[in-house]
């Protein structure tokens, strides 16, 4: 059976307006960032977009809409972004790329499905979770090699030394498995860049701020010490895909390099701030990472259609200027966001701040401005809508407990490998033991808990045919 995530949530409280400093948090913040060594002023931005990539649909009543990625570029381009940077139309990855991570079987079968024929694949559709979160459309291998090929091509960038920063706003699928497609996503781009980073980098740090958790990538690197991954989402145990609690740390050489954030519904822009600056200062001074991933999702803003999180604009990409500032080859990605209108703004907005360019809140004439009415705003008020359920104790208590878990580390990993890896698959081959115990904390293992359990996640798939495209209905 598919796992499913879309939930709907009330958005009626009233607003509330972006704040830098919380009175609570201000006096730990002066301690924070004693090691960054300021902005990319003169660095070099790369910008990966293929028109092609937002034309594609999922379908009717499916809340993700790859026409935001057309939004987002329109947006950019309004704002004269695209002048800082240079633009490079992407490749599509190749079947030979995405197996370097995906099952042989699995991609035959996302090449050979279509519409039309999908009646004689229904047999395998639970082997590689395609229904309803996950559906069968047309051109969908053709997507899957869009946004995949430019995250490779764009970590390649990094890795010959060619650029500071590459961006694909189309990158960033997080959920997709080795041999299954989850929560909308089919190819996992990230762990394709990722393994690029590899061949030169000794270790890659990945940030996932999505208000889903980031456990295909997790999962991929549950094993190893070079990859680092850490995660900011809610967590309830049922909220999709009911993995990221803090007890997922990783396996043998990779024990204690997962970290997970666990979140509660209505985390506002201080809180969050706060926590993700402490968590991540000590992160990179205990990890020292050569190069780091930043998954960008969009779902963790406030009026997002599937999330319960009450983040403005300015505090998502504060999060994005505060891991940029370490001045480390960065490769950043998008992910979820489903209130479309928005998910653009974010991404032109924290375009914006990788190329130190100030921009008005004045949205500039573009094909797509009705989109944003009535406001015609960057920074719409997002925030308040839902009560703050993390408590400044949990919040505390929670950094605590994070800290804690970074002490295990014992300074960097060393690397005793060549410098290109021969086998990059090397690193998914297990022993029993390990893949139990991946398996205990990977979303197979949680599903498999409730199912004994006989507990329905609260976040199933909607039923409402208002929902359809409600971007146009709901404020903000």
């Amino acid at each position: 059976m598919s796992r499913r995530i879309v939930a709907e949530y009330g958005v009626n409280s009233p607003t509330a307006t972006f704040s830098t400093r919380s009175n609570y948090y201000a006096s730990t913040k002066s301690g924070i960032a004693s090691k960054r060594v300021g902005n990319h002023s003169n660095d070099i931005v790369t910008y990966f977009h293929d028109e092609e990539v937002g034309n594609f649909h999922y379908g009717e009543r499916h809340p993700m809409k790859p026409h935001r990625l057309t939004l987002t570029n329109h947006l950019v381009i309004s704002y004269n972004l695209h002048k800082k940077m240079e633009v490079f139309q992407p490749r599509k990855a190749t079947e030979e790329e995405i197996m370097s991570f995906h099952a042989a079987d699995y991609i035959d079968f996302l090449k050979r499905v279509t519409p039309e024929n999908m009646n004689s694949f229904s047999k395998v559709f639970s082997r590689y979770n395609v229904g309803d979160d996950c559906p069968v459309f047309d051109g969908m291998f053709e997507f899957c090699k869009i946004y995949s090929g430019a995250s490779i091509d764009a970590a390649r960038k990094l890795t010959n030394g060619s650029t500071d920063i590459a961006v694909n706003w189309s990158g960033g699928l997080h959920h997709a498995k080795r041999v299954e497609a989850s929560g909308f996503c089919y190819v996992n781009d990230i762990v394709l860049g990722i393994f690029e980073l590899l061949r030169r980098f000794p270790r890659v740090l990945y940030v996932d701020i999505d208000i889903h958790h980031g456990d295909g990538v997790q999962e991929a690197f549950y094993t190893t010490d070079r990859v680092m991954t850490v995660s900011f989402h809610k967590y309830n145990g049922d909220f999709f895909p009911q993995t990221g609690d803090i007890d997922e740390i990783g396996s043998g050489l990779g024990k204690y390099y997962s970290l997970n954030v666990p979140l509660k519904d209505g985390i506002d822009d201080d809180s969050y701030i706060y926590l993700f600056k402490s968590v991540m200062e000590a992160v990179i001074n205990s990890f020292r990472p050569s190069a780091i991933v930043l998954q960008c999702g969009a779902d963790s803003l406030g009026c997002d259609r599937l999330g319960c999180f009450n983040l403005s604009i300015k505090a998502h990409g504060e999060c994005v200027r505060f891991i940029k500032d370490f001045k480390l080859p960065l490769l950043v990605l998008g992910g979820g966001g489903y209130t479309i209108r928005n998910v653009a703004r974010c991404w032109a907005y924290e375009t914006s701040i990788l190329v130190d360019q100030e921009v008005s809140n004045d949205l500039p004439y573009n094909e797509y401005i009705d989109y944003f009415a009535p406001d015609y705003k960057l920074h719409p008020h997002l925030s308040g809508k839902l009560e703050n359920m993390n408590t400044r104790a949990y919040i505390q208590n929670l950094r605590i407990k994070i800290l804690d878990h970074l002490r295990y580390l014992n300074g960097a990993p060393s690397v005793q490998m060549q410098e290109i890896p021969p086998d990059i698959q090397g690193f998914l081959e297990m022993n029993d033991e390990e893949e139990a115990e991946l398996l205990a904390d990977s979303s197979a293992g949680k599903e498999q808990k409730e199912k004994e359990r006989g507990r329905r996640p609260d976040n199933e798939w909607y039923e409402n045919d208002q929902d359809n495209d409600a971007d146009m209905d709901i404020e903000g």
